[in-house]
């Protein structure tokens, strides 16, 4: 009986990209810290014709738990790369909504930081 090579790949290593049929860029640019919703359309389409990813995303995101990128990619324990992958398809193709942080202009930059400078002080104090 001779021992399978161990330099060959194991499914779990290659499943998380065949999902992406091998795509590494999305066909948006989503932040990190992005959120997430499930949109009306993905509702009733039943995340379209994607595969169990697209309908656990659908999921995820929907009755208002909206979740940021970084959290479904956790949650469904995928490379970060795919998770932007399928979550782009799916709001290219009407299914979830993205929402992308804000940036903050020089002039509420500072009320943003002395914002944060009270908040942590308080924590402090607790």
């Amino acid at each position: 009986m001779t021992m399978p090579e161990r330099d060959e790949p194991t499914g779990a290593l290659v499943r998380p990209y065949a999902v992406t049929r091998g795509r590494t860029r999305p066909k948006l640019e989503i932040a990190l810290e992005a959120l997430v919703e499930t949109t009306v359309r993905g509702r009733s389409t039943g995340a379209g014709r994607g595969g169990s990813e697209h309908q656990y995303i659908a999921a995820m995101c929907d009755g208002g738990r909206v979740q940021s990128l970084a959290e479904i990619a956790a949650r469904m324990q995928l490379p970060l790369g795919v998770a932007r992958v399928i979550v782009a398809d799916m709001a290219t193709d009407g299914l979830v909504a993205v929402y992308e942080p804000t940036s903050l202009d020089d002039e509420s930059d500072a009320v943003g930081t002395e914002l944060l400078e009270r908040v942590l002080s308080g924590l402090r104090r607790l």
